[in-house]
């Protein structure tokens, strides 16, 4: 049994923590909250710390200090995952969902989530090439 499977995310090294992100950078888009109802919108917009090649952050460990607003997700309730993308592995794996055929962990490819179209790497932009985050909204992204 692997370990994903075996383990909640409570009790999982720091190592497979990290593992279980699949890399897609949808997590980093920006979002905006509707502030009557609390509903979330995702946009094609993202940190500047993003390298828009990888979706990998350039500067990872001090991203917490360096952008206040983003958010590690390990000192968050787990409860509160609501917010990601429902691709993401760890909101998949708290709502009792087995990870995707192209997870890295699954297909043991690292490029997998490319080829199976789900990063963010082919239409995401960095906040600093946009003037409207509104103008921005996926209506199509979960």
């Amino acid at each position: 049994m692997n370990f994903w499977e075996s383990k909640k995310l409570s009790e999982m090294t720091t190592t497979e923590w990290e593992s279980i992100c699949d890399g897609c950078g949808k997590c980093c888009l920006n979002k905006l909250e509707d502030e009557d109802s609390g509903e979330i919108f995702f946009t094609s917009v993202v940190c500047d710390l993003i390298d828009l090649e990888s979706c990998q952050c350039t500067r990872y460990s001090e991203r917490t200090t360096l952008v206040p607003e983003c958010l590690d997700l390990k000192q968050h309730d787990f409860a509160e995952y609501n917010w990601l993308p429902t691709t993401c592995a760890y909101r998949l794996l708290i709502d009792g969902k087995p990870l995707p055929s192209w997870h890295p962990l699954v297909s043991k490819n690292k490029d997998s989530v490319k080829e199976a179209g789900v990063s963010i790497a082919s239409y995401a932009m960095k906040e600093s090439d946009i003037d409207n985050l509104e103008d921005h909204i996926i209506e199509w992204l979960e």
